[in-house]
């Protein structure tokens, strides 16, 4: 991340702090933000780093894929399933997983995504065996998740699960100047 500001400050010092950790971070700020900046620099600086981070954007995925990509799958369990696939919380174990877009995901979709953050193992869709893993989650979002709350289109639960630690990334509007020069030179 590129600047000097006191807004970019308040950004690294909050990653410098939440890195070493294992919690969940919420990173929000506009779209174009540099959020997933944000999450590499959380996972780069982490105890993690040596392990994988993968990503995933929420609002790209139709509905009926999220928990294949998410938890994996079972040869024959849905029509096109030709193959065993190990889903992203597998194989990002003992990494990080970014899930951007958060606040665009299914509430089917974020009461199972509640369910691993409270501990729980999971099955790959058509699969007999629990898998547990051990993966920090950054979620990222644009949308004002506390509406969404309020509104019944995103889980109250899920939203304090994901907020252990929030980042808020500002727009380049609120860095000042002397963050523009330096991005201008940069590029």
């Amino acid at each position: 991340m590129i600047g000097e500001s006191p807004a970019l400050k308040e950004v690294t010092e909050a990653i410098s702090r939440a890195a070493p950790t294992s919690s969940t971070v919420l990173v929000h700020g506009e779209s174009g933000v540099g959020k997933e900046l944000v999450a590499r620099a959380l996972h780069q600086t982490s105890t993690r780093a040596d392990r994988p981070m993968l990503s995933i954007n929420c609002a790209a995925i139709p509905a009926q894929l999220m928990e294949s990509q998410l938890f994996g799958h079972k040869r024959g369990a849905f029509t096109g399933a030709e193959g065993d696939h190990v889903g992203l919380f597998e194989q990002a174990d003992s990494g990080t997983l970014f899930l951007d877009e958060v606040g665009e995901m299914t509430l089917d979709g974020q009461a199972k995504l509640l369910r691993i953050l409270e501990g729980h193992p999971f099955q790959p869709v058509g699969g007999t065996e629990q898998v547990s893993t051990d993966v920090r989650i950054i979620a990222a979002t644009n949308r004002d998740l506390e509406a969404l709350v309020q509104d019944g289109k995103f889980r109250e639960d899920l939203y304090y699960r994901l907020r252990v630690v929030q980042v808020r990334m500002p727009s380049l509007r609120e860095r000042g100047k002397e963050d523009l020069l330096a991005l201008i030179n940069h590029f």
